[in-house]
Parts: C-alpha cells; sequence; structure tokens
C-alpha cells in the first residue's frame, strides 16, 4: 500500500501535514521537515495500532512526501 503527505503552509507560518489515506493522520511543525516528520510518525503509529488490534493486517507500505 502507498501513502503520502501532503504538507502546506498556513497563514500564521505553521506548516501542516497529513496522510490523506489515513483518517486523522493531521499534524503541525514549525517547518515543513517538522510537520512531514510528525505526519510520518502518526501514519506508522495508527498503521501500528490498526494491526495490534487485527483491524487490517501487516502491508508492505511506502510514504511519499508532496508539495500541496
Amino acid at each position: 500500500m502507498n501513502f503520502h503527505i501532503e504538507y502546506e503552509r498556513e497563514d500564521d507560518g505553521r506548516w501542516l501535514a497529513e496522510v490523506p489515506e489515513i483518517p486523522g493522520v493531521l499534524t503541525y511543525g514549525a517547518t515543513a521537515d517538522e510537520a512531514m516528520a510528525k505526519a510520518e510518525i502518526l501514519a506508522l503509529r495508527a498503521l501500528a495500532e490498526r494491526i495490534e488490534t487485527g483491524e487490517s493486517r501487516p502491508m508492505s507500505i511506502n510514504i511519499e512526501l508532496v508539495a500541496a
């Protein structure tokens, strides 16, 4: 399964990053790199929890960074 991270700068200067394929994976950071790193971490945690609870099977993943 492939996931991508979309990111953009907000009007207040913060960076927003999200993984659209995983509901709830939306993070903020002071820099684009920080926001994207947080989104990747949250995505991996969300996937791990789904596997631990039996909601989904282990799968091969690929994460791409995409500017919005």
